[in-house]
């Protein structure tokens, strides 16, 4: 994979830029960025948008040379049961609600899908569970259900590895998304996820969702000596980005890339951590292993 191939693919989340959505756009489209992903607009979660809301983001999109490549939705970020303890995570401003209502927020979100002129949701695996394996078939209960709701109405769900969730390392998500078996449900591969989660990204992250695999998060995370997890520019963490583009492009993956920072230096700001990261990504693509 060269990295004008990669380049060619690579976008961001608008808010690991900063909280103006407008501001945000001109800076990605000034660093020659060629998609978006919409997870929160100006304060407000993707999901919540109103429909002018929506046409908005739209026109401001596509008036910079941008489109939306996907919906960074919070679908299924939510309980299988509210009376069980579970591990909770970012909401980005959505309130706990009930199955049933993340049912009815993936009809909006489709919708919203439409109108931005992406097929591709990214969507999660419920809050973690003590003992996660011991819900996998209700998990994928819901998510045929949601699996086909999704095939009905055109449009590809992205299961993210998330330590939070049940799919929370790569091999549940391959798992799940295995048992589904449905061409509307695919991975969403999120290496740095996988490593802030304290496990190994690559080779053995990778292998589990490699062939089932839609769409990649770029992030970097380590273990600290105080055994925290931390989000840090790609290349300083535990992920071997140059192994993992050579083996996405080995595999024949023809999907996009999506930069997602999570990353601020200490006292400074997400547009810091975010400029920090290009620059670490900029740097890692000169290397002379993937020009091969």
């Amino acid at each position: 994979m060269t990295a004008m191939k990669l380049w060619e693919r690579l976008g961001i989340l608008t808010d690991e830029v900063l909280p103006d959505f407008s501001a945000a756009l001109d800076w990605i489209a000034a660093q020659r960025l060629k998609h978006v992903e919409v997870r929160v607009v100006d304060g407000v979660n993707v999901a919540n948008l109103n429909d002018e809301q929506v046409i908005r983001v739209k026109r401001e999109v596509e008036s910079r040379g941008l489109f939306v490549s996907a919906i960074a939705s919070p679908v299924f970020k939510c309980a299988l049961d509210p009376s069980r303890k579970v591990e909770t995570g970012d909401t980005f401003g959505q309130e706990e609600e009930s199955v049933e209502s993340h049912f009815a927020k993936l009809g909006r979100v489709i919708e919203i899908a439409r109108t931005l002129g992406t097929r591709n949701i990214r969507i999660f695996s419920f809050w973690r569970e003590s003992d996660p394996l011991a819900y996998r078939e209700e998990i994928v209960g819901h998510l045929k259900k949601a699996a086909a709701i999704a095939e009905k109405a055109g449009v590809l769900l992205l299961l993210e590895n998330e330590p939070a969730c049940n799919g929370g390392f790569a091999e549940e998500v391959g798992a799940i998304v295995r048992a589904v078996g449905s061409d509307a449900l695919k991975a969403l591969w999120d290496p740095g996820n996988e490593a802030f989660g304290g496990r190994r990204a690559f080779p053995e992250g990778y292998n589990h969702v490699k062939d089932v695999l839609a769409h990649v998060h770029l992030k970097d995370a380590y273990i600290g000596s105080d055994g925290k997890p931390r989000c840090v520019p790609l290349g300083s963490g535990n992920v071997p980005l140059i192994a993992q583009f050579r083996a996405l492009a080995a595999d024949g993956y023809d999907g996009l890339f999506t930069i997602e920072t999570h990353y601020a230096p200490e006292g400074g700001e997400k547009l810091t951590g975010t400029r920090m990261t290009l620059e670490a990504l900029r740097a890692l693509l000169d290397d002379p292993a993937l020009r091969s």
